[in-house]
Parts: structure tokens; sequence; C-alpha cells
């Protein structure tokens, strides 16, 4: 497989369309001592996710950013909507000292481009298979420009409505197994209906150097989808032969993608 490199950058129908796109993952903090110049240390690795999914689905790729070194962090993005979870973001990314590179798969994007903003350590956005949303824009506007109506299950609470993606339609999400694909359905978290109908209000892109990894057999956020999004924010870019559940299937590139980036920082 090779990857080719290059310069760039109503809520029913924004669930229904939306629904695999907000698809992420988490991981529990974790710290791994830097290793090298002591004068330039690596920087730390945020991941942020999406929804949906269970902090396990980012463990392949922690695996290989500790084995090289860098301390890596994970937020457990809360999934009530744009604007309080990426304030609360941006409230553990002012816990972090020294340089940070910020990632986000899927609606984490969405999430690291408005969190990213306020923290002047942030050096590097890294965007995988990602939403990029610009000022005013929905998540919900963005997904409905690309995929198909996936079924969801949704439950009234005190705040609103949560969803879930019906389990049995979960394997939908990408190129993993069944196994896999049951096991991410049994972990799934909700996601409050904020989360696609909250207008993105900061644009960290355009202070802060950005990656994007784009997924080109995605059927949650399209290809052309990703790459105009990408090519909008300036992004570094990078496509690999991959569906959405991309840090699943090939850890390895998002890796790369994410080890690219932290260089870029020292």
């Amino acid at each position: 497989m090779g990857i080719r490199i290059a310069r760039r950058a109503a809520i029913t129908g924004a669930l229904s369309s939306g629904a695999l796109v907000l698809l992420g993952a988490a991981s529990a903090p974790s710290l791994a001592v830097a290793t090298g110049d002591v004068s330039s240390p690596k920087p730390t690795v945020v991941l942020v996710h999406g929804a949906w999914a269970d902090s396990s689905s980012w463990s392949p790729v922690m695996e290989r950013l500790r084995k090289d070194g860098y301390p890596v962090r994970a937020i457990a993005n809360p999934l009530q909507g744009l604007t309080s979870d990426s304030a609360y973001v941006s409230s553990y990314l002012a816990t972090i000292d020294g340089p940070v590179v910020l990632v986000g798969h899927s609606y984490g994007g969405a999430v690291i481009t408005n969190s990213g903003a306020s923290d002047p350590d942030v050096k590097a956005l890294v965007y995988i298979a990602a939403f990029i949303p610009a000022q005013g824009e929905t998540v919900g506007e963005l997904a409905a420009k690309s995929s198909s109506p996936i079924p969801l299950i949704s439950t009234p609470v005190p705040d609103g409505t949560d969803v879930s993606i019906d389990p049995a339609h979960f394997r939908e999400v990408g190129d993993v197994d069944p196994t896999a694909a049951a096991d991410l359905a049994a972990v799934q978290r909700p996601a409050n209906t904020r989360a696609v109908s909250d207008a993105s209000v900061a644009e960290a892109f355009r202070t802060v150097p950005s990656w994007s990894l784009i997924t080109r057999q995605d059927h949650a956020i399209t290809p052309d989808v990703q790459r105009f999004m990408s090519e909008r924010a300036g992004s570094h870019t990078e496509e690999v032969n991959s569906s959405h559940a991309v840090m699943i299937s090939r850890p390895d590139v998002v890796t790369h993608v994410i080890e690219e980036a932290a260089r870029s920082t020292r």
C-alpha cells in the first residue's frame, strides 16, 4: 500500500447522514519517558476521540508512540456538544506542560479545531479521517455532504437526546473483522445531538500547522469531502487505502503521520 503525500488543505438529516462520521476513540491517560536530546524533548501527543467508541480503538497507535519515546495522553470526550466538548478538552490541555501535538479522529477533529486555538502550547494538529469545520459550520452540515443514512437508536435524556448506532449495523464503520465490530458496538458511547448541531467558533488551523490523513475507502466521511476540508485548512495531507476505522486497520500509518507532525515541533 502506498501513501501519497501532497500539500493542501434540520438535526434529523444530520444525525442520519452523519452517524458514522462521529466515530472516534480515546484512551486513558498514559505517559512514556521521552528519549533523545534533552534540550528538545518530544512533544506530548494528545488523542481526542469522537462518538460511539471505546478507548481500545487507539491502543495500537498508543503502543507504537510509546515505543518511540513519545509521552501520550488521552482526553475523554464528553460527547455532549461541540461547544462544551471543546471547552472540556481545553481545560485538560491547560494541565499539560510543554509542546503538544493534538490529534483528533472523526468528530474529534472538530473538537481539536476549536480547543487547539486556546492553548499556545499546541504546536501541531493532526486530523485522522476527521472533520475540519470552518467558523460557523456544524458537523451535521459537513456530514450531510458525504455519508449515507445509518440506523440510530435515540434515547431521551434530561439534557436532550442521545443517539447510538444500531449494533447490527456497526460493522459498516469500516474494515474491521466481525468480532472487532461486535466489541466496538458493545462498548460504544452515545453522543448528544448537539455534537452535530453546535456551530464551530474557532479555526485553530489558521495559526497552528496541521496534518491530515485521508482515508480513500471511507464511507463515513468520503475522501472528496476530506480533501476539501484539508485543502481549505492548508493541511499537509497523506492518503491511505483504508476505511474510517483507520486507527484499527492501519495504526502504522496513523502513527507515521502523528510522528511526522511531532518532528516539526522540535
